[in-house]
């Protein structure tokens, strides 16, 4: 036994003395590669902690949030496409200190005349247009869809003083809001409303030129207060088209007046439903209540094209109230046909509800409300049961926005009703993504402004979860022997943008106005990064609880990137700096591969490394006890002759110098190595990931294994790893089934393989054809 820890530790000293001399190289190269290592804490980065936000990512036994409460009465003018709106505002303030003045936000101003925000992206002329282009371009009007602010009054009638800015409005208070007090206010407004079909208005009417009907879906039509917080004070930056809303949450009481033959719903429970429904609808909606497998018709097709030829000059007005949300939407048309179904989510019963034009059919009739109820299945597996009593989903061309409770989507099939897999597809996705907004940020209220990737990243994430469940649930909507077809998530989806032109690339943690492809960046790269994390760094059961943890910490409050980052690990045990510091605050992409394999085999002789070692610190042999020496063989070629054959330099010394030293139960546990590997990973990448790598073996057998990401901590650069085998390997495969987004997988293979050229490619599609 003693001349085996003699082995041992000239073994363990030569080892000691290589890995010495890699981290010189390494210090010489870079004096400063620990420090600025991807995995260094992110104290740097992060808002420090404080009593309104802990370092856990909880909620602060100080945090606070403002609450601002409506009662609105609104009126929708069909003949003039124009809304009259009068509101009282009670303003709430939780925050420690007092608040001299009250900034709310004139969202509908990005569309006045002198709105700033057309001006702001370059143009350039095109050499040729069509008629239709040239006559929108530059022969047709501006359009003025902006506020017109009637007054502002405080609770006894008095004018207040207001001044607007672009898309805010300061309202100056006569004294300071105090702590703990609240303040009531009045505005009166009205705007034209926008065609939403022209430059992709998110709120706005479509119109039917065979029937000279309008369809309306309306939103940010009322003026809304901005969100206070711990974090920067008032959220007052400008709506400029891209960054969406931040918003507190309230209770809303809103009367909506509009003709008589319309169809309606909103945001908030219906309160009058038996001044605005027919006994037949009465009947109806009490028939869907219980109703869990498929929605009932409210109002059928052929009821909604009756409607469609009468213009009432009559109103009806829709009561609805709705209790801690944190914005209000509504769609109304004479066009709609309606239909409903009843969801169990946890122990109570949710409708999920569709309005639509025939235009829509028979498409929505069939897919719209189950994938409305499909879709609260699956957010409320993974965060929380849906805590409101329905969710809706409002066709709408060329539409996908959301609010508390509604979403407008599209998805029309051809005039004969006819329709093609991707606008199939391509509607129950919106569907999905839209519903899924009610979690993220309707409910988990981040702020959108500035961060477009904390609603739009996690719901898009939570968006490819959805899609694959309903694909599982309803095989027969998908077409046969395929899995829903994501088009994000997926970590190969996202390889085209994450190589591409650095200049055209920002962070993920970008203001959504500052970035060039928005969808990409604040879409489908956070979503792929969560996807990523979720099945190949943390893996499901440690991701599920810690995503879930984050999202019922901070339902109905105000979370910060922070909050989250901080949720994930401390959820979870997991240090994620790295992967954070990576994915979202770089534009940095991965690309790992097999730069090199070495291959020894056993010898009682010294190999040439071995030799060049002992003479430059002149060495013999005679001056180490007795060792097994491992000699390099030439790996440039495989020479399929010789696969599986043990290499003839393996000595019989090595089982005489093993086996005499061990017991017989010893040596029956003994597994005799007969190749040994030095492979050398290497990251041109900037992004650390988990090394996945499957080795094939000459039998045919192979095994797939994982190393951390932190291998690359010392050594950002390179990775060594010795296989000790005894059957002979013949294949090495990095990410072998495409899950970290390596841009570049040419180099992910020994020996490499050969991709055919273009011409070839070329030459073989002709071939195919």
């Amino acid at each position: 036994m003693d001349q085996i820890k003699n082995y041992a530790t000239a073994v363990l000293v030569l080892v000691a003395t290589v890995l010495f001399a890699q981290e010189e190289k390494i210090y010489e190269r870079d004096p400063g590669h620990l420090n600025e290592s991807k995995f260094r804490q992110m104290y740097q980065e992060f808002a420090t902690p404080n009593m309104y936000r802990s370092a856990s990512g909880t909620p602060g036994p100080d945090y606070y949030q403002q609450q601002a409460d409506y009662k609105m009465d609104i009126e929708l003018d069909d003949k003039n496409a124009r809304i009259y709106g009068e509101e009282t505002i009670t303003y709430h303030n939780n925050a420690p200190e007092a608040l001299e003045f009250l900034w709310l936000q004139l969202d509908q101003n990005v569309r006045s005349r002198d709105s700033k925000s057309p001006l702001r992206n370059s143009s350039s002329l095109k050499v040729a247009y069509t008629t239709a282009a040239f006559s929108k371009t530059y022969l047709k009007e501006d359009f003025d869809g902006g506020f017109n602010i009637e007054f502002v009054k405080d609770s006894n009638g008095n004018p207040l003083p207001y001044t607007i800015n672009q898309t805010m409005m300061r309202v100056d208070l006569p004294e300071a809001l105090q702590s703990g007090e609240k303040v009531s206010f009045s505005v009166k407004w009205w705007y034209n409303i926008p065609d939403h079909t022209v430059d992709r208005a998110r709120s706005g009417y479509e119109y039917f030129e065979k029937d000279g009907n309008r369809a309306y879906v309306i939103a940010q039509f009322f003026p809304r207060m901005a969100v206070y917080s711990d974090v920067e004070g008032w959220q007052n930056h400008q709506f400029w088209g891209s960054g969406e809303f931040a918003l507190p949450f309230g209770n809303y009481d809103v009367n909506i007046t509009v003709p008589a033959d319309h169809i309606l719903d909103a945001t908030g429970e219906l309160l009058n439903r038996k001044e605005v429904f027919s006994k037949e609808m009465i009947k109806r909606y009490e028939q869907a209540k219980k109703s869990y497998d498929k929605p009932v018709l409210i109002v059928t097709q052929e009821e909604a094209e009756a409607a469609e030829k009468g213009f009432s000059e009559k109103k009806k007005t829709w009561k609805f109230r709705a209790e801690n949300v944190r914005d209000y939407g509504f769609a109304t048309s004479r066009k709609f046909i309606w239909d409903m179904q009843a969801v169990k989510i946890g122990n109570k019963d949710v409708m999920a509800v569709s309005l639509y034009p025939k235009e829509g059919n028979p498409l929505w009739e069939e897919l719209s409300t189950k994938a409305v109820a499909s879709t609260l299945k699956s957010y409320s597996a993974h965060t929380f049961d849906y805590p409101y009593h329905k969710a809706i989903s409002v066709h709408a061309k060329n539409q996908g926005m959301e609010y508390p409770m509604i979403c407008w989507n599209y998805g029309r099939p051809n005039e004969d009703g006819t329709y093609s897999d991707r606008t199939k597809y391509g509607m129950i996705s919106v569907i999905i993504h839209e519903v899924g907004h009610n979690f993220f940020p309707m409910i988990v209220n981040s702020d959108e402004r500035q961060w477009g990737w904390m609603d739009e990243g996690l719901d898009t994430f939570m968006q490819y979860l959805a899609e694959q469940e309903f694909g599982e649930a309803f095989p027969e909507v998908i077409t046969p022997n395929k899995k829903y077809p994501s088009r994000r998530g997926d970590p190969s989806k996202i390889v085209p943008y994450m190589s591409g032109d650095q200049t055209t690339i920002a962070p993920i943690m970008s203001n959504p106005e500052n970035v060039y492809k928005l969808g990409p960046n604040a879409y489908a790269k956070p979503a792929t990064a969560l996807n990523i994390l979720r099945e190949t760094v943390m893996g499901r059961e440690l991701f599920d609880h810690a995503f879930k943890t984050y999202a019922q910490r901070w339902m109905f409050k105000h979370p910060t990137p922070e909050d989250f980052f901080r949720t994930m690990e401390d959820a979870s045990a997991v240090d994620l700096d790295w992967f954070w510091r990576s994915w979202f605050y770089t534009t940095d992409f991965v690309d790992i591969g097999v730069k090199g394999v070495k291959k020894f085999v056993v010898s009682d002789k010294p190999g040439k490394q071995m030799q060049e070692y002992m003479t430059s610190r002149n060495l013999t042999e005679s001056d180490y006890p007795p060792l097994v020496y491992l000699a390099e063989q030439n790996t440039d070629e495989i020479d399929p002759t010789m696969v599986g054959k043990a290499p003839s330099e393996v000595s019989s010394s090595l089982k005489e110098f093993m086996m005499d030293n061990l017991t017989a139960e010893e040596r029956a546990r003994v597994k005799e190595p007969k190749y040994f590997y030095e492979v050398t990973f290497d990251k041109p990448g900037g992004i650390p990931m988990p090394l996945i790598v499957e080795y094939t073996y000459s039998d045919g057998s192979s095994e797939q294994v994982t190393y951390p990401p932190e291998i690359w901590r010392k050594n950002d650069a390179e990775f060594r790893r010795v296989i000790a085998s005894q059957t002979e390997i013949v294949a090495i495969t990095v990410d072998p089934r495409a899950e970290t987004a390596d841009i570049d997988v040419t180099n992910n293979s020994w020996p490499k393989k050969e991709s055919p050229s273009e011409f070839n490619q070329f030459k073989e599609g002709i071939k195919g054809d």
